[in-house]
């Protein structure tokens, strides 16, 4: 397959991932279409990953920079690509060999679609599948349920509410226009949790139409020592604030986009207050959901206070 006009620049942010960087990078390497180039950024690494990364050669562009972050990192990638459309990978995943090639074929059909996903693999180090992206969530079961056998199937502005509310984005199957990236200015670096879903929030506000390849594209490997699994009530506390700095930019955004928005605030809220509740801190809990009720004064709000008060039972 040869697309010549389709240029996908692969960035890689890699902070002490040098047990894992050359896997990625293979799986890049050994795409069915082949990358315009591949950029590692290394933030701040103190373990071996820049002799891994010069064993590739040529092949791979390696960039260090001060210990910034992740959403720096891409952010950092992305300024020194020079293909026009960004994909990107972690450093402890792996690409599906037709990563690249499903997303060019979609784009050679059609040019100007504004953004492109795919299922996603979950899977322990090991390799045990977990589950699979699509399927595990609302929006993407609606999806599948619509275009049954489908391998493509589209994304209009009328499904980004469900997506938003409980899609299934991921960043290691997002393909992007290189210069929608830069107006959107990227990832934020003040949210080292849920970096990801604030930029697809971002982009959906400005898209009219993407798709979803309804086959697995790439795996995301789930690590028992990831910041998630650490701290999980402090990753949700970052999870929410995230999607909290969004209320005054949402605030002229389609009203199906600004309902997601708030259908995934108030779950992440939820959450929150029930990992406090656990930890039997309760009025920390009720502090957690509060803002419900005075931001959408409903019976819905006063329910889900409701099922917080009766926990402190």
């Amino acid at each position: 397959m040869n697309h010549p006009d389709i240029r996908f620049s692969v960035v890689i942010p890699n902070y002490n991932n040098g047990a894992t960087l050359a896997r990625a990078l293979q799986s890049v390497l050994d795409q069915s279409f082949a990358a315009h180039e591949i950029i590692v950024i290394d933030d701040g690494s103190t373990d071996d990953s820049a002799a891994v990364a010069a064993a590739f050669g040529t092949r791979v562009r390696y960039i260090r920079q001060a210990n910034a972050g992740v959403s720096a990192a891409r952010n950092h990638g992305a300024r020194a690509a020079s293909g026009n459309w960004l994909a990107f990978l972690d450093a402890d995943d792996i690409y599906l060999p037709e990563r690249l090639a499903a997303h060019a074929r979609w784009i050679a059909r059609e040019p100007d679609i504004d953004f492109l996903f795919a299922d996603q693999e979950y899977r322990t180090p090991d390799g045990a599948l977990l589950q699979m992206a699509i399927d595990a969530c609302a929006a993407g079961r609606d999806l599948l349920a619509r275009h049954p056998g489908a391998a493509e199937i589209p994304i209009a502005a009328v499904d980004f509410e469900a997506c938003v509310a409980d899609g299934f984005a991921e960043i290691r199957t997002l393909s992007i226009p290189h210069a929608t990236f830069a107006r959107l200015g990227g990832f934020s670096p003040d949210h080292k949790i849920g970096e990801d879903l604030h930029f697809f929030i971002r982009m959906y506000a400005g898209a009219r139409k993407g798709g979803v390849v309804a086959r697995p594209l790439a795996v995301y490997y789930i690590y028992p020592g990831s910041a998630l699994r650490k701290d999980p009530v402090g990753a949700q506390r970052g999870f929410v604030a995230a999607l909290e700095s969004l209320d005054a930019e949402l605030r002229g955004a389609a009203g199906g986009l600004r309902r997601g928005w708030r259908g995934k605030l108030r779950q992440g809220r939820l959450s929150l207050a029930y990992m406090y509740l656990r930890q039997g801190r309760r009025r920390t809990a009720l502090g957690a959901v509060a803002p419900l009720l005075w931001r959408d004064p409903s019976l819905r709000s006063l329910r889900d206070l409701a099922s917080i008060l009766r926990g402190l039972r």
